[in-house]
C-alpha cells in the first residue's frame, strides 16, 4: 500500500534531491508500485549528473515489471554525452500513462528538468524535493533551504512536497527518521512547503513517532559490494 497521497497528485512525479538523498531509491519504488496498480507507467531517468546510483541501473527489473525506462542513450556505458531522449517528448503525448522522473543530484542537474518545465506545468506535474538530512549539505534546514531554492530556480517547478528520507543505509532507526522529520519540519515552516511522506524500509518506519505518512520501500539500489 502506497502511504498518503501525495503520490497522487498529477499524473507526473518528478523526484529531486542532494547527492545521497535516496531519490533513486524512491522514484524506482514509486514506479513499481504504480505499475502493480495496474497503472501504465514509465520512469524517465533525467540523471546526467551522476554515473552511479540511477534508474538505469535497474533497467531489467523495470521491464520485467512492465515499466517503461526512457534513459539517456549513453547512461551507464561511460561516455559523457549529456544527451536527453527524445522518447521524453511522449509521456506529455499520453495522458492515461503515470510518469516517474528522476532528476539530476542538484541544481546543474535540475537544468535538464528546467527544458521541459512549460509541459510540466501543462501536464500538472509535482516536484517533489528528497531530503536525507545525514548527507553533506543536507543537515540543517538553512544547507536544505538553499539547495531548494537553487533546484526550483534552475528547474523552473515550484516543489510541491518534502519527503523525509533520513538514513545511514542498515543503521537506520526509527529515531533517525523521527530526526529527520524534526529538521524538515523547520524547512517547512521557512519554505511553506508541507512534509509529505517518510520514506524508510518496514523496519525503520515502525515505532517512529513523527507525523508525515509512511512510504514503505524495498532497498533496490544496494549494491552487491555494501553486503561484503
Amino acid at each position: 500500500m502506497i502511504g498518503g497521497d501525495w503520490w497522487a497528485n498529477g499524473r507526473i512525479q518528478v523526484l529531486a534531491g542532494h547527492y545521497g538523498s535516496g531519490k533513486t531509491e524512491i522514484a524506482l519504488n514509486l514506479a513499481l508500485k504504480l505499475r502493480a496498480l495496474g497503472r501504465e507507467v514509465a520512469l524517465v531517468d533525467l540523471d546526467i549528473v551522476n554515473p552511479f546510483f540511477r534508474s538505469a541501473e535497474r533497467g531489467a527489473l523495470l521491464l520485467e515489471a512492465g515499466v517503461r525506462l526512457i534513459a539517456p542513450q549513453f547512461a551507464l556505458t561511460g561516455v559523457d554525452v549529456r544527451a536527453l531522449p527524445p522518447e521524453i517528448q511522449s509521456v506529455f503525448e499520453q495522458p492515461a500513462l503515470r510518469a516517474v522522473f528522476d532528476v539530476g543530484g542538484d541544481d546543474a542537474g535540475a537544468v535538464a528538468l528546467g527544458q521541459y518545465s512549460a509541459r510540466l506545468r501543462a501536464a500538472d506535474a509535482a516536484l517533489y524535493y528528497v531530503v536525507n538530512v545525514f548527507r553533506p549539505r543536507s543537515a540543517t534546514p538553512r544547507e536544505i533551504v538553499d539547495m531548494i531554492d537553487r533546484i526550483a530556480d534552475r528547474a523552473r517547478l515550484a516543489p510541491a512536497g518534502l519527503i523525509n528520507n533520513a538514513n545511514l543505509g542498515d543503521e537506520t532507526t526509527p529515531r533517525l527518521l523521527d530526526q529527520g522529520e524534526a529538521v524538515l519540519r523547520e524547512v517547512s515552516r521557512l519554505r511553506g512547503i508541507p512534509v509529505v511522506a517518510a520514506s524508510g524500509t518496514a523496519e525503520a518506519l515502525a515505532g517512529r513517532t513523527g507525523g508525515a505518512p509512511a512510504f514503505e520501500i524495498r532497498r533496490l539500489m544496494k549494491p552487491e559490494w555494501m553486503d561484503a
